[in-house]
């Protein structure tokens, strides 16, 4: 009885060593990584925006907080599109920090500052680690507030591990193995990856760390290692942020009626001309004529001071425009309505760029046929989106083009009245006066689309 029970003993043994290494062999993790961080040095990477402090200790790095300075990031020096990315961080519990992710800095873009999507670092109380915020740009776009599992995940004064996917339009993270967010969002495509230290103002004591280790990345084959999300995606796509929403934006259209929209010179929206596909809404070719298909279409309501935004995207050749201040009533002749015209249009390939009575007023962003555009705006390839916005308060008026300010002028000055007296309006009395008029997309006869068309008012 011994030695059987001796056996069983060893037989049991055995068992408990080959379940071990069974569970081991399963866990391993086969992804082939490519590390960002060499363990020694900063190669590889560069600081962008303030001065805070970087260092390499004892296989990490190490950012400290310095007083008076904006938010500072060591930036990778490659720029990365879709990729799986993780890594850990360990944060002291009043900092707040984040990744960023398809980043950028451009000299036109409010002077270099770093702006993207970045996969927060949130210690507070509100614990928002690995939410989706946009720095620089549209503010947050994928809280947690719904998200308790997420945010007691988080480790305070531990370290913490992201695994950040961004393939495609899709962007998931998870904190120490748990979903966070899920965004469907497509503003930037691709960009630098950057390590976040806060600013501080000058009441805060400086020296406060944030410290970051294996650093690892997958570029290849991301449809094998992608991992499902069990959450509900966020949708950006003709939706308002949170921040949006706060700061007193509403949808200028839903994305799949014409609800709040109707032609020009008629009471509904046009039967045929344009189409609404996908979230997209398109003004079909119909050979380079103005008005002559669908026509223009144009919001119900009138406005006053507002700010808008446009999403736009042009085909080759293609001429289009937002126009502002429209007053339907005139000009009920053949062509377009009457207002004060945003230049939507393909300046290498479109013979209007090279006319208009002051040179270079009918290129993309200008004041049609009035002020030309910066001859240095940042202008993304024929087919690929652009974003305008037009500010309007008080007569004061802004074009904005891919985040960088490219004209403004005073309506109803006297400079603004010679501009129009030199040009093709000077036959319509009072031009682009009015208190109030409609929002207005051209029909020019080619192929351009819209979307996430947003406005406040500020009457």
């Amino acid at each position: 009885m011994r030695l059987k029970s001796t056996y069983y003993s060893i037989s049991m043994a055995m068992v408990a060593v080959f379940l071990f290494v069974g569970c081991n062999e399963e866990k391993k993790d086969d992804t082939p990584w490519v590390s960002l961080f060499d363990g020694q040095t900063l190669n590889g990477w560069t600081q962008k925006g303030g001065v805070a402090k970087y260092m390499v200790r004892d296989e990490t790095i190490v950012g400290t907080t310095v007083n008076n300075t904006p938010n500072s990031f060591m930036t990778s020096d490659k720029m990365y599109g879709d990729f799986i990315l993780e890594l850990e961080y360990k944060v002291d519990s009043s900092m707040n920090s984040g990744i960023q992710i398809r980043s950028n800095s451009f000299p036109h873009y409010r002077d270099g500052r770093v702006h993207g999507y970045q996969i927060e670092i949130d210690p507070s109380e509100r614990a928002w680690s690995a939410g989706i915020y946009d720095e620089g740009r549209r503010g947050w776009l994928n809280p947690l507030d719904n998200n308790p599992e997420a945010q007691k995940a988080f480790k305070q004064n531990d370290w913490n591990h992201y695994r950040i996917e961004a393939i495609g339009d899709t962007l998931k993270t998870w904190i120490n193995g748990v979903p966070a967010a899920h965004l469907i969002d497509d503003k930037t495509a691709s960009g630098f990856i950057g390590l976040q230290v806060h600013g501080i103002g000058k009441d805060k004591t400086p020296g406060t760390e944030i410290i970051w280790r294996n650093i690892n990345i997958l570029t290849d084959n991301l449809s094998k290692y992608s991992k499902k999300s069990p959450l509900a995606p966020i949708v950006t796509k003709n939706n308002l942020t949170v921040s949006e929403k706060k700061d007193g934006f509403k949808m200028l259209w839903d994305g799949k009626t014409t609800d709040g929209w109707r032609g020009a010179r008629l009471d509904e929206f046009p039967e045929k001309g344009w189409k609404i596909e996908d979230g997209v809404l398109t003004v079909l070719s119909s050979g380079g004529e103005e008005s002559a298909a669908g026509g223009d279409i144009v919001t119900k309501n009138l406005y006053g001071n507002f700010e808008l935004m446009v999403d736009f995207k042009l085909t080759e050749g293609a001429n289009s425009g937002i126009k502002y201040y429209v007053d339907t009533d005139i000009n009920k002749g053949p062509g377009s309505s009457i207002g004060l015209e945003y230049q939507i249009l393909d300046d290498a390939r479109h013979p209007d760029a090279k006319l208009g009575n002051h040179d270079g007023s009918r290129t993309v962003a200008s004041l049609y046929d009035l002020i030309q555009a910066d001859p240095s705006k940042p202008i993304n390839p024929i087919g690929e989106w652009n974003t305008a916005r037009i500010v309007a308060k008080d007569n004061h008026i802004e074009h904005w083009l891919n985040g960088a300010k490219v004209l403004e002028y005073e309506r109803k000055s006297d400079a603004y009245r010679k501009l129009v007296a030199e040009s093709k309006y000077k036959k319509w009395p009072n031009f682009g006066e009015v208190d109030k008029g409609h929002i207005l997309l051209q029909d020019h006869g080619d192929d351009v689309s819209y979307k996430n068309i947003k406005i406040k008012t500020m009457d």
